[in-house]
């Protein structure tokens, strides 16, 4: 299968090249990886380069934005403007970070599961961080959700949901759009990728509040952004991210901010939600 990877990179020196060594190592190559470096003032551009320089399949793929880190707008951006430099002769599309260290099957394994089910319309494996000398699961992970940091899509699936949304919540989103369309998501827990800088450890007050915003544009209702809400801040042991969450939505609210799914896609992803959280009472 022809894979295309495409990594947004701020500032990711220290950890870039270990990202594009393990791709390079796979048993199955990517036939395209595209690097976008968005305003990096470290050496992430001449790392990738000295890698573009081994590797024909890798590109490098300057671009300028805010220096703020706000998850979901600025890195899909990012995403976009290094789709615009490939082709359409893929099969499988993925969103990888800047800072991940693949096992050398991740690609086949990937492969091997896209070509066993023609319905299976996007797959990943798991994330593990480093504690205490030990590399152990990263405690936002569930086996029926793909982290945001390695996404991978069937080319029918990506298009069907309408690519990635450049918003907070965008890793959601896909996979609500996805059911919606009756594909299959898929976690394979026997690869285990290492993720060497903590899901948002520099996330600032005002991405906190794009959670809650999230939660609305996804059309969930109060009650279940409520009890959303109480379950993320609590698994980041952070009764004040709640008040964050919380706060996010209402102002949404008031602000009527726009939607990112249709009123029958709403319908679809509130049954989903409920369906989900009373399952597991």
């Amino acid at each position: 299968m022809r894979f295309y990877i495409i990594i947004p990179a701020h500032n990711e020196a220290q950890f870039i090249g270990l990202t594009l060594e393990s791709l390079a190592n796979q048993t199955l190559l990517p036939k395209q990886v595209v690097v976008v470096n968005d305003h990096s003032t470290d050496d992430t551009q001449a790392l990738v380069e000295s890698f573009a320089d081994k590797h024909k399949w890798i590109k490098l793929v300057n671009i300028s934005s805010s220096e703020a880190h706000l998850p979901g707008s600025k890195i899909i951006n990012a995403f976009n403007q290094g789709l615009q430099v490939l082709d359409a002769d893929y099969d499988i599309i993925c969103k990888f970070d800047a800072d991940l260290i693949f096992p050398k099957n991740y690609l086949e394994t990937l492969a091997f599961h896209f070509n066993g089910n023609e319905r299976l319309g996007m797959a990943a494996g798991f994330c593990y961080i480093e504690k205490n000398g030990n590399w152990v699961l990263e405690n936002l992970t569930r086996k029926d959700h793909i982290r945001g940091a390695l996404k991978a899509y069937r080319k029918a699936c990506f298009l069907q949901i309408g690519r990635l949304k450049p918003a907070m919540g965008w890793d959601t989103i896909d996979e609500l759009l996805a059911k919606f369309y009756q594909w299959e998501i898929l976690t394979d827990s026997s690869l285990h990728v290492k993720h060497l800088k903590p899901t948002g450890a520099s996330y600032n007050k005002a991405s906190k509040h794009l959670q809650g915003e999230a939660m609305y544009r996804m059309r969930y209702g109060f009650l279940i952004t409520f009890i959303s809400a109480g379950k993320l801040a609590y698994k980041k042991q952070s009764l004040r991210l709640f008040k964050d969450y919380m706060l996010g939505y209402f102002k949404a609210q008031q602000k009527k901010v726009a939607f990112l799914v249709s009123p029958e896609q709403g319908k679809f992803i509130r049954k989903l939600r409920w369906k989900g959280m009373l399952g597991k009472i």
